[in-house]
């Protein structure tokens, strides 16, 4: 059974997407641990991030670096902070995650719950800053 993330990616569930290329996808978590929080994902759906091969972990990696470098412009924050962790869901995927304070990244605090017009106006902001 296709996972959630690949789901998103051939457009059967809708997100939040901020950016796409042929190997990767970027859209908001909707359980954000602070605004801004992202996932970027590779589409080959493989269940852990250290079984993609080093072409395709690097590729990830870089594509998190331009999405990282999107999100620190269009959202306020002292840095942008990246985990991999994610055992919910059996797709490899990077949270990056605009931060304020340490626990910003702290997956065990309470998820904001952000309007649809809110999602809709900090990935186009993110987007805009591609």
């Amino acid at each position: 059974m296709a996972s959630i993330f690949s789901k998103i990616i051939s457009g059967e569930i809708p997100s939040y997407k901020i950016a796409e290329d042929e190997n990767h996808i970027a859209f908001l978590d909707i359980v954000p641990t602070a605004k801004g929080h992202t996932l970027v994902v590779p589409k080959k759906e493989v269940d852990k991030i250290f079984d993609l091969s080093e072409q395709e972990y690097t590729s990830l990696m870089l594509f998190a670096h331009k999405v990282a470098k999107a999100i620190e412009k269009a959202v306020p924050c002292k840095r942008v902070g990246m985990s991999v962790i994610g055992l919910e869901v059996p797709h490899a995927h990077v949270h990056l995650i605009p931060l304020q304070k340490m626990s910003d990244i702290n997956f065990e605090n309470e998820r904001l719950k952000l309007s649809e017009a809110e999602f809709k106006d900090i990935s186009e902001k993110i987007s805009q800053q591609l």
